[in-house]
């Protein structure tokens, strides 16, 4: 999810809510401790060179029960980024404290009307080039128009 979409549903919501995939609601009364701007730069297996861009949120909460972000505020808090930082308009990865610092990338959940960290998975970026042969397609006999060969009868 862009930075821009995020934007513009804020002004939409009456509350925050981020799930993690697969159903934990991080609490309620959660901080945004860090807006920021990461540019990751790196050499693939195949050693293509390879850059990232992202917009980073990391979620935090403390013993505040009673704190509260609200949609306004996280929207003042992307402006004074923007105005800072020089923001760009790119992908928001967040930041969510597990049994360690996970990284996950975001969604909206329009018909809940609430944020999705989904999780971020590796990948070979240069399949091609590393010598991992590709998977084979696995398909059942029974699927294949194979000629039965009965025993006997002069096919085998």
């Amino acid at each position: 999810m862009k930075l821009s979409a995020i934007k513009a549903l804020l002004p939409t919501l009456d509350q925050l809510t981020f799930v993690v995939e697969g159903g934990e609601e991080v609490p309620a009364h959660f901080h945004v401790t860090e807006v920021g701007q990461i540019q990751r730069d790196f050499i693939d297996c195949g050693g293509v060179v390879r850059h990232e861009k992202f917009v980073n949120f990391q979620l935090w909460f403390a013993n505040d029960t009673d704190h509260r972000l609200e949609p306004g505020k996280l929207s003042k808090i992307i402006t004074l980024s923007e105005e800072q930082l020089g923001l760009q308009d790119a992908e928001v990865e967040v930041e969510y404290q597990g049994a360690t610092i996970g990284r996950f990338d975001l969604e909206f959940d329009a018909t809940k009307s609430l944020f999705v960290l989904r999780n971020k998975q590796t990948a070979c970026l240069a399949e091609d080039a590393c010598g991992i042969p590709a998977e084979k397609m696995k398909k059942p006999l029974s699927s294949l128009n194979v000629i039965s060969c009965a025993p006997g009868s002069g096919c085998c």
